[in-house]
């Protein structure tokens, strides 16, 4: 295990570096190293270290939405406002509906096997998503027409919608009952859930810091920080609210209640963001089955393409009528592409369920890994200078 661990970590700093070097984004390299080390390829990882994969992209993801949230201006989320919300339903909704349809009409799926698929497919990565755009708050790119808050608070939403109506159709083909509608409309109690164990999380770190700022180094406080984010995540799924909304919520109350500890933390964050980033994209890697991937072909290629389109479609209605200029919502679109850990979470388990297109769906799903997580990296590197207003640019100041 630790010879994996040690592979991972220097062959994932090495890809970082050169993919760096020619422009690209370095997530993609450590995916690429993902795929050559992972049991589909060289199969040079210990056992151990892929049986735990799972818990360790989720602590890797919760240290950056803890970030994400650690970076949210309350003003800058009041600015963002009705759009954050119609980008958090709209997009996911309409590309699961036209996936849903091209699934059947291109690949002769049957309408449930479909609205699988559909919605596996509809949810956007936060893993590569938000990376990318808290490097653009950095950058001060955007930052003035809150762009990183409309993309950083819509995007864990979007994930819940999916995630849920996907629950919803697989529960229906795996004959597991349960009230359709009672799943459905329990979405917006997962989401007013996840906020609300967010806030009163929020709220405990927040006294925590408060009595203990004498006590506790900025390391200590920084790592109950992170535990209490894991707690937070593990209530979520007991209590069936949106654990990662609430891990984000967390983060959002602290910057509020103590600004400059909450900046103190979030340098920290940040160092360890470093190491998690590592483990997290070799590891989705690592899971890539180019394989199957290949058995999907080009209709499978053709039906992710059509979703592709359905997700942009929705971007654009969802900001019509917004502040946001015609080259700012080019780059809302271009950032809510990727597909990444959502699909690799959940692309197998309609084929563990017995679904009978199951082994199809799972190369769909792996395909769209494969072709959206590097375009949409590669197109929020490459777009973000081109269509968004640097901070301190004539004209960029508040709508």
């Amino acid at each position: 295990m630790i010879l994996s661990v040690a592979l991972i970590i220097v062959l994932g700093i090495v890809a970082d570096r050169l993919f760096r070097l020619i422009k690209a984004p370095g997530l993609l390299g450590m995916i690429l190293v993902g795929v050559l080390l992972g049991p589909y390829g060289l199969d040079l990882l210990d056992g151990a270290v892929l049986a735990a994969s799972a818990d360790l992209r989720l602590m890797a993801l919760i240290v950056i939405l803890l970030r994400a949230g650690l970076g949210l201006e309350r003003r800058a989320l009041q600015r963002a406002g009705s759009v954050a919300i119609k980008m958090s339903a709209l997009p996911c909704l309409i590309e699961g509906s036209v996936v849903t349809l091209s699934a059947h009409l291109i690949l002769s799926l049957p309408w449930l096997e479909a609205a699988m698929l559909g919605f596996i497919l509809a949810a956007v990565s936060p893993a590569v998503v938000v990376p990318a755009v808290i490097r653009l708050k950095e950058r001060g790119l955007g930052t003035a027409q809150g762009i990183p808050e409309i993309i950083l608070a819509a995007s864990s939403v979007d994930d819940v919608f999916a995630i849920t109506l996907f629950t919803v159709f697989l529960g229906l083909g795996a004959g597991l009952g349960g009230s359709v509608w009672w799943q459905v409309g329990s979405i917006p109690l997962q989401v007013i859930g996840g906020v609300a164990l967010g806030l009163l999380l929020g709220w405990l770190v927040g006294e925590l810091l408060r009595v203990s700022t004498t006590l506790l180094r900025r390391i200590e406080q920084t790592a109950l920080l992170l535990a209490l984010a894991m707690v937070a995540v593990l209530l979520g799924e007991r209590l069936r609210v949106a654990g990662l909304l609430s891990v984000m919520t967390l983060g959002f109350v602290l910057l509020e209640r103590h600004t400059n500890t909450a900046v103190e933390i979030e340098r920290g964050l940040d160092r360890i963001w470093f190491f998690a980033q590592i483990m997290l994209f070799v590891l989705i890697g690592a899971e890539v089955n180019v394989t199957v991937a290949l058995q999907a072909g080009l209709l499978g290629l053709a039906v992710v393409a059509c979703g592709l389109i359905g997700r942009t479609l929705g971007v654009l209605i969802a900001l019509a009528g917004s502040h946001l200029s015609w080259r700012e919502r080019l780059f809302c679109a271009i950032a809510y592409l990727p597909k990444a850990t959502v699909q690799a979470a959940i692309g197998g388990l309609p084929l563990a369920a017995g679904i009978g297109s199951g082994v199809l769906i799972l190369a769909t799903a792996v395909l769209a890994i494969l072709v959206t997580a590097p375009l949409g990296a590669l197109g929020i590197e490459l777009a973000a200078p081109r269509l968004l207003t640097p901070a301190s640019a004539p004209g960029a100041s508040d709508a």
